[in-house]
């Protein structure tokens, strides 16, 4: 790589830090706060998928309406170290729901909290982080640098799963999210604080002119393969989140398989996918985005089905996670590091707030209802420790999942890549 292509280290470490930090943070509010609505408030899918959707809505318009800010101003580091100081006080707040009664109550205010920390987070993370990685890296580089970002993604989430479980077990759920705020930052805030503010100068545009411009006919067309790419990471946003926010609760619910247990078979998947994340970066930037996007669509889709096959064997149900979270891995690689080229110089952190509305938004709003729905139609009856009745989710969130990755392929086949490479 050539000296004008290498990320300084300084930059190297200030992404290390904030990546990691911020996918510790989405990791436990992906997973444990859904299971802490599942066991302390009420075991009901639906409520589940409320607050997905719900946070989903504010982390994209956050991203767009705080990612525009950041572009029209030509900075990235005071919304880095804003975004992560609340962004861990957030964290800490949230189980506080979990003392409100009635239910109705206390689930209402979980969705609040976990809307705020949404709010912090999307303007640190999404918006700020990603269109900072897009600036400081380059067509040759970038997918290298993307599977770093990917693999602290998976570290989190690694974390999470691995510690997760066995911290809940000797502590309770409530100690262990004031453990995750005070990691989030303890890592965070300095990894802000180290990030060297990029080269930028401020748009000529105005905020809302900024905002408008993007809109136009003449904009669209222009941008046609971003958009190709994007309904792509919809449908497969939609897709994946027809199973994800309830891995845990199938595996600890209708499998009857301990929650520490299962922590640990995430744990496994996840730790084969960090090793070979790097190398998936360096062939997304050597043989191209689209075929490695392509073959990922295909491997998700025939893990899924395989999981859902599985059973109670624990085997096949760790071989079959490490299939569908390295191909979730190489898909994400792939995909956002064919997003980050074809942004628009000027406008780099408001169109990461596009893929958030395709992938977030609609991912995690119809998603979670699809998985509410069958969970409801296919699922057993099902009471927690509290003596509320609600339903487990059944193998057939998986199938539906794996039937509905496909639809990713489309967009995907006519989608060409930059002309730059």
């Amino acid at each position: 790589m050539s000296k004008k292509n290498e990320v300084s280290r300084r930059t190297l470490w200030s992404i290390i830090l904030l990546s990691f930090s911020g996918e510790l943070a989405w990791a436990v509010e992906n997973q444990y706060f859904n299971v802490f609505i599942y066991q302390e408030l009420a075991p009901e899918p639906l409520f589940v998928s409320l607050m997905v959707g719900i946070t989903a809505a504010v982390s994209t318009f956050t991203t767009i309406l705080m990612g525009t800010l950041s572009d029209v101003k030509g900075k990235r580091k005071p919304f880095l170290l804003v975004g992560y100081i609340f962004w861990t006080i957030t964290t800490a707040i949230f189980p506080l729901a979990g003392y409100l009664r009635p239910v109705w109550l206390g689930v209402t205010i979980a969705i609040l909290f976990d809307s705020i920390m949404s709010f912090f987070g999307a303007t640190a993370n999404d918006a700020a982080l990603n269109a900072y990685v897009t600036d400081v890296t380059t067509l040759e580089n970038r997918g290298k640098v993307g599977s770093v970002k990917e693999i602290m993604f998976l570290l989190g989430v690694l974390v999470v799963y691995g510690a997760g479980g066995p911290l809940i077990e000797l502590f309770d759920i409530y100690i262990f999210f004031y453990i995750v705020a005070i990691i989030v930052g303890i890592i965070g805030i300095p990894g802000a604080l180290l990030t060297p503010e990029p080269d930028l100068s401020p748009s000529n545009l105005s905020y809302w002119e900024s905002i408008k411009t993007t809109y136009t006919k003449e904009a669209l067309f222009k941008n046609k393969n971003f958009f190709k790419i994007l309904v792509s990471t919809g449908l497969w946003g939609i897709a994946f989140n027809v199973f994800f926010p309830y891995v845990l609760i199938y595996l600890d619910t209708d499998l009857n398989i301990d929650i520490g247990l299962a922590s640990i078979l995430i744990f496994i998947a996840l730790l084969v996918s960090i090793i070979l994340a790097f190398p998936v970066g360096k062939l997304v930037d050597k043989i191209g985005r689209k075929q490695v996007a392509l073959l990922a669509v295909l491997i998700e889709s025939v893990a899924l089905f395989l999981f859902a096959l599985s059973g109670k064997n624990v085997l096949f149900l760790a071989i079959t996670s490490i299939f569908w979270v390295f191909a979730m891995l190489s898909y994400n690689i792939a995909s956002r590091t064919w997003l980050k080229d074809l942004y628009p110089e000027e406008k780099r952190g408001q169109f990461h707030g596009f893929y958030l509305f395709f992938n977030v938004f609609l991912g995690m709003t119809i998603g979670p209802f699809i998985g509410g729905v069958v969970a409801r139609a296919f699922g057993s009856d099902y009471v927690n420790e509290y003596g509320v009745p609600g339903y487990t989710p059944s193998m057939w969130v998986f199938i539906f999942a794996a039937i509905l990755m496909l639809l990713a392929l489309i967009p995907l086949i006519s989608a060409k890549e930059s002309k730059e490479r």
